[in-house]
């Protein structure tokens, strides 16, 4: 190599920052430039109206796929304050600083978005983006392109009720001709209202005149509903009715909201959850299934069933027809790996494992018939095992 190759020095280096280094490497903002990052991008810009909602300061979240390509987020709370009325940080900043937010933290939080850092991302991902607020009687709107500024806060005339909406229109430099997709969206936001019992999200897509769909989530019944839906098995046989529980515990600094029931269908099914972020294995996981163990197989040597000198039942067989949903939201969760997907907060186990064993340690002794036939589809199966 020539000696002009090789030299490298400082003026070789070049700094990206804001919107640049987004729209430079858009794939470590919302993880790909397919239909994935686009579901993303709509995660983003709902995570602040949906924490309106979880926080009493908002009824509900409406989303819509617009026949133009863009996607309308709507919410009816106070509305995003601006930033020269309210003297800090507000609507511009939330549209183009990476460090600004709307969320509290902790707990109370949910972060939908690949990586939680807000709408900037998605403004400077979109051609267009525009902003309404109505707050305090007035209506103000905003115009963004490629995630600048094109006009400043306008007052436009008087609002009734309050709210925010931000519709944006990805850019198609970046996304090609990849299209969002309906059912994707519904699943996670579907997910959301089932961990979030107060929440109420629409989705609508108005894409095809001639075949809108629309969807209205919401299920008071939490993450017992949950456990309903994924059986999917309304007439299937149930040895038991649905086990469910909230727990607080200071010593993981959270709560634990657990719902679980054996049915005549073949296989495990379940989901965990951490802030109402999916994941794969955890704490919790691992929590949950320490607390089934104990408690089944206590139980089963109580009455009987095994004797002392008896090794106990596997995880694998008592999880048999089980369906569960296990959510943890703590105020300082601790993720592995960048996709977040596996919960590491140590104590979580312990915390999970206890409650568990206590609240279906009380269900066999309460209800002894279901107990025996739940004992006795697990004892069948270990047998047949070995």
């Amino acid at each position: 190599m020539s000696e002009e190759a090789t030299m490298y020095d400082a003026c070789d280096i070049r700094v990206l920052e804001g919107r640049e280094a987004i729209r430079k490497r858009p794939g470590m903002y919302i993880g790909s430039t397919g239909e994935r990052g686009l579901r993303h991008m709509v995660f983003e810009v709902a995570d602040r109206a949906v924490n309106e909602v979880l926080e009493g300061r908002a009824a509900s979240v409406d989303i819509t796929l617009t026949p133009d390509g863009g996607v309308c987020v709507a919410d009816d709370g106070p509305g995003v304050p601006d930033d020269e009325m309210e003297g800090g940080p507000g609507l511009e900043a939330l549209l183009t600083h990476m460090q600004a937010g709307m969320g509290t933290g902790g707990r109370h939080d949910v972060t939908l978005g690949f990586c939680g850092v807000g709408p900037v991302v998605v403004n400077a991902l979109s051609r267009r983006m525009t902003a309404e607020v109505r707050r305090e009687g007035a209506r103000w709107v905003q115009e963004y392109a490629r995630g600048v500024a094109t006009t400043p806060v306008t007052g436009a005339g008087t609002a009734v009720g309050s709210g925010t909406t931000i519709a944006f229109w990805p850019d198609a430099e970046i996304f090609g001709a990849a299209e969002f997709s309906f059912d994707g969206l519904e699943e996670r936001f579907r997910e959301l209202a089932f961990l979030n019992q107060g929440l109420e999200i629409s989705l609508t897509d108005l894409r095809r005149p001639d075949e809108p769909r629309s969807v209205r989530l919401r299920f008071p019944g939490g993450a017992r509903d949950f456990v309903a839906f994924l059986d999917g098995h309304p007439a299937a046989p149930a040895p038991t009715d649905t086990i469910a529980f909230e727990h607080e515990d200071p010593r993981m600094a959270g709560t634990m909201k657990v719902a679980f029931r054996w049915c005549g269908c073949p296989g495990e099914r379940i989901r965990t959850f951490a802030n109402s972020r999916p994941t794969v294995d955890g704490a919790h996981m691992v929590g949950f299934r320490d607390g089934m163990t104990a408690a089944v197989t206590t139980y089963a040597r109580k009455q009987g069933l095994l004797t002392a000198t008896a090794p106990g039942f596997g995880a694998d067989r008592i999880g048999e027809g089980l369906t569960a949903v296990v959510s943890v939201k703590l105020d300082r969760p601790e993720f592995g790996g960048s996709t977040r997907g596996v919960l590491g907060n140590a104590e979580v186990r312990d915390c999970v494992g206890q409650a568990v064993q206590d609240h279906l340690g009380r269900w066999l002794e309460e209800d002894p018939e279901r107990a025996a036939a739940v004992i006795d589809r697990i004892a069948r199966g270990a047998a047949c095992r070995d």
